[in-house]
């Protein structure tokens, strides 16, 4: 077995994939802090996705039981283990949605936690900016969404979502900007409700 990682000493600087190999090698706590590095934003990727935060708890720890699957096999170097791991929490959300669709059922609205910091009006003007953001967001097809909120939600960069996706990156801007006209295009009317009419 390959020496433990010493995680005692500032972990958030050791990379994701020497974590798993880590963990790979019989190491918890490697895992511990890959979990927490990763789970909150896979997490937010599959209630993005889904709008139900409990199915996408359930994507998120299914995503995460595949990670420690495959880390035996884990090569580093030949893909980020983030990467990796978006696209298959953006495979399993995909398969939901295609059943839900299948099966005629209604997208439920996100439960996402409420800020306690900011005052009861902005909690609510954000809540109503959120909701109506994902409303807008689930009528485009699935693959403009998934690259609209990667790009503009998560932050990754359009390499990083041509990974995710298995698309080029030239048809990744091409959904972002297909899918940004259509929102903006959902969303104009409701401009002044959202308290964007200062804009």
């Amino acid at each position: 077995m390959r020496d433990m990682i010493d995680l005692s000493s500032d972990a958030d600087q050791i990379p994701d994939s020497a974590l798993l190999v880590a963990y790979a090698n019989g190491d918890p706590a490697a895992a511990r802090d890959l979990s927490a590095r990763l789970l909150p934003r896979v997490m937010g990727q599959a209630v993005r996705m889904l709008q139900d935060r409990a199915e996408a708890e359930d994507v998120a720890q299914e995503a995460m039981m595949r990670l420690w699957k495959i880390a035996p096999d884990w090569r580093q170097g030949e893909a980020q283990v983030s990467t990796w791991l978006y696209r298959v929490v953006a495979n399993l959300c995909t398969d939901r949605l295609r059943r839900r669709k299948r099966g005629g059922v209604g997208l439920d609205q996100i439960a996402e936690p409420a800020d306690t910091a900011p005052g009861a009006a902005a909690v609510i003007q954000d809540e109503t900016r959120l909701r109506a953001l994902s409303d807008a967001l689930a009528q485009l097809p699935d693959r403009q969404a998934q690259a609209v909120a990667l790009r503009h939600l998560e932050g990754l960069s359009n390499p990083e979502i041509a990974a995710i996706m298995d698309i080029s990156p030239r048809a990744v801007e091409s959904l972002t900007a297909r899918g940004k006209r259509a929102l903006s295009a959902a969303l104009a009317d409701q401009r002044e409700a959202l308290g964007y009419d200062d804009d």
